[in-house]
């Protein structure tokens, strides 16, 4: 068997997620992340609770049926052999003898968390696990952990910095011949992992001795192109977990029962999927047989399990010609979106996925604000991005605020830990005594915020936040209208604008009581609200401020007098992919390079401009430059789920740029200049109001330009005609009339590179 040379190993987000290939870019890259080495250095003061969140690899095996961390599931194990030495501070000299004395191929050498050593070699065929630590034992002096043997073993990510020693090879894994073992599996520090046989059963080694053969199937090992241990597994997480010792026989025989009705009754089809938990064939043989003696009716819970697992959108209850209309101008292939975003729409019917989208790519920006990018205009950006999603009331927005809350998990997890140590520090601080010195402030990272935050807190939080996004979501428009007053609002206002590009904002009080300070601003936010609470937020008088251009607007489908649609939960693989693209997302950092990102906004943007201008449409011509921005970034966030800048990117960063312009003109166009239609969309609103440019005749006057654009100041229609001339559309003949050029008609005369 072959591997991929760039794929040597698999990283999880924690010891029970999903193990997913990774190249030595990845696996590096996530070494370099400053939130793990501040992980580990908090793990190393004391606070061993983190441990748990810390990412894992596995030295052992290369790739994992359906990214599932066992030993029945391991499709590359390698000819490797981690050694975990508990002892701390013994790394170098660890190093130093195995290096003159190893009679293994030495690999990796690196400290653990805990100050302890991680040694890994090639493991040479015939050896075992058992007679390798045996050696190296005797070398060493040093005992390593005995229940780190095994293919599914998986080992905590550390720092860049705590690596000793590296060998090319480590890079270029051989893969062993013998790919399945039947054998229990013993995770990161000897703690039980995975599926499989679980009890009574011997451990195999890793060398060729004592190794079973592979066992040939008779029967497919999946149902409608959904794995059987995903099914069985899914099965377990819906009946209160896997069976433990003293109730394997009646769990796995209700297992049975239902499993027949989607393997035709077959009990050797049966007895070659099912899970045995130590039990013998015979055993195995009498359950089945005793759960197929009557004639199955069907299971009912193992078509929802299967239908979950398949991602299938039960919202076949919704009118077709009414979903196809109000999704047929932008509508989403979920099937081409990337990791993470594509699980974020399963369940949801197909008119609502645009707004559950614009809802999550704030919260992904966020994640991934180690990044930046060069935009078209040649200054670089991050991904700030902010959304308001609309709606009536009972309109169905709680769809993008569950999408929302499985993308905020890992935020949660940081913020729960950094909040308690805060409240711990305010209680040592209230309690002390009147001459008491106060402990030090532990300035913790808290990355999420209510809506509601004050702005006094808000910049504490980001004096914190050593670089990071700061991120808000909040299910009411009007809860944070309402919570802000004047001066507050203004603020807020002050602060969502500076926060799209990164700028600088802060305040100066006289007062120990009050933040004070300057900061860099790095927040993006998800809301949710009605019309009613838009009109009151965005008014008149503040419409023009710059926030409206700055927000990425939802809009959930009119469902007036409509059927009720239908949802449907997202399973547990669904939500380990969204975290699976969290973890993706937070391992880049620097300048990210798009061409084909940028030189396609940078047309679209152009072709905006040229039609904002021949229609002399302000409105248009204020939103189209941010709404470029915006589809660009959530370019830029596609490309970072997949690896690579495909059409599928180009053609999604377009897809936002159409939609969040069409929106924003929509929303706010009425109200930032009245005398200009709200649009439906582009073309119905260019083929009613025409082009004041194309109902010009060929040779003009001021006159005529003025009767099409009446209550327009003399100055603006000057602006106009010198636009137009400084374009080359028009040409003067003489002192009151002009004429337009021959290509004035072609919809975008300038070309872009």
């Amino acid at each position: 068997m072959e591997i991929r040379r760039d794929i040597f190993t698999c990283i999880g987000k924690g010891v029970k997620s999903p193990a997913v290939p990774a190249t030595r870019q990845e696996w590096e890259r996530m070494r370099r992340m400053p939130w793990l080495k501040e992980m580990c250095d908090r793990i190393e003061n004391g606070e061993e609770e983190l441990k748990n969140q810390l990412p894992v690899w596995t030295p052992h095996c290369a790739e994992f049926k359906n990214n599932h961390r066992s030993v029945d599931d391991a499709l590359k194990p390698l000819k490797r052999l981690m050694f975990d030495f508990d002892e701390k501070g013994h790394t170098e000299e660890i190093k130093k003898i195995l290096l003159e004395k190893s009679p293994y191929t030495v690999l990796l050498i690196e400290e653990s968390v805990r100050r302890g050593t991680h040694v890994l070699v090639e493991l040479p065929d015939g050896v075992t696990p058992d007679e390798a630590q045996e050696t190296m034992k005797t070398i060493t002096g040093f005992e390593p952990d005995k229940a780190v043997k095994d293919i599914a073993r998986c080992i905590y990510m550390v720092p860049m910095g705590h690596t000793h020693y590296v060998h090319a090879k480590l890079y270029e894994p051989e893969v062993r011949d013998d790919s399945r073992k039947d054998e229990p599996t013993v995770g990161a520090y000897g703690e039980s992992q995975g599926g499989g046989r679980k009890e009574n059963q011997r451990s195999a080694p890793m060398g060729k001795a004592n190794t079973p053969e592979i066992q040939t199937r008779s029967f497919p090992d999946q149902f409608k192109g959904v794995p059987y241990s995903s099914i069985i597994s899914e099965y377990w997480n819906r009946t209160g977990g896997e069976p433990t010792t003293g109730e394997r026989n009646k769990r796995l025989h209700q297992l049975a029962a239902n499993l027949r009705a989607i393997c035709e009754n077959s009990e050797n089809w049966l007895l070659e999927v099912m899970p045995t938990f130590g039990l013998s064939n015979q055993e195995m043989r009498t359950i089945i047989h005793s759960a197929c003696k009557e004639p199955t009716k069907g299971s009912r819970m193992m078509d929802q399990i299967v239908n979950s697992l398949k991602g299938e959108n039960f919202s076949e209850d919704i009118d077709e010609d009414e979903d196809k209309v109000q999704c047929s101008k932008f509508k989403v292939q979920s099937s081409k979106l990337p990791i993470g975003l594509k699980e974020s729409l399963v369940g949801v019917p197909a008119n609502m996925h645009l707004p559950v989208l614009c809802s999550v790519l704030p919260i992904a920006g966020a994640y991934a604000d180690q990044v930046e990018v060069e935009y078209c205009d040649g200054n670089t950006q991050h991904l700030g991005i902010m959304s308001i999603i609309l709606g009536e009331q009972a309109s169905g927005k709680s769809v993008c605020k569950h999408a929302v809350d499985v993308w905020k998990r890992q935020f949660m997890e940081e913020d729960k830990l950094a909040r308690k140590r805060e409240e711990e520090w305010k209680e040592r601080k209230k309690a002390r005594k009147a001459n008491e010195k106060a402990p030090d402030d532990p300035h913790v990272l808290i990355r999420m915020m209510p809506v509601t935050v004050s702005c006094s807190t808000l910049l504490k939080r980001f004096k914190n936040a050593n670089g990071h996004t700061l991120y808000s979501f909040g299910e009411e428009l009007d809860t944070l209208r309402k919570t802000n007053g004047a001066g507050s609002w203004s603020s807020k206002y002050d602060i969502y604008r500076l926060s799209f590009d990164r700028g600088e904002w802060g305040q100066d009080y006289n007062s120990d009581q009050a933040e004070s300070g300057v900061v860099t601003v790095a927040y993006n936010w998800t809301i949710l609200g009605t019309y009613g609470a838009m009109r009151k937020c965005f008014k008149a008088d503040n419409i023009e401020n710059g926030l409206s251009s700055r927000i990425l607007v939802a809009e959930m489908p009119d469902n007036s007098f409509s059927k009720m649609p239908k949802f449907k939960k997202r399973s547990k693989e669904d939500e380990a992919k969204i975290q699976e693209a969290v973890t993706k997302l937070r391992s880049y950092s620097g300048l990210v390079d798009t061409p084909k990102l940028r030189k396609a906004i940078e047309k679209w943007v152009e072709e905006k401009r040229v039609e904002a201008a021949k229609d002399i449409d302000h409105v248009k011509d204020t939103y189209r430059k941010r709404a470029a921005v915006i589809g660009f970034r959530a370019g830029v966030i596609f490309y970072l789920l997949t690896g690579k800048e495909t059409k599928d990117a180009v053609d999604f960063a377009l897809l936002m740029a159409d939609y969040c312009l069409e929106q924003q003109i929509k929303t706010f166009g009425e109200a930032l200049m009245n005398e200009y239609i709200i649009a439906q969309n582009e073309g119905q609103r260019y083929g009613k109001n025409h082009s004041v440019f194309d109902q010009l005749a060929p040779s003009f006057t001021m006159n005529d330009l003025r009767s099409l654009k009446e209550g327009a100041s003399e100055s603006g229609i000057r602006n106009i005609i010198m636009r137009w001339k400084r374009d080359g559309w028009i040409i003067k003949v003489d002192k009151k009339h002009w004429e337009k050029c021959p290509m004035s008609h072609v919809p975008c005369p300038i070309k872009v590179a």
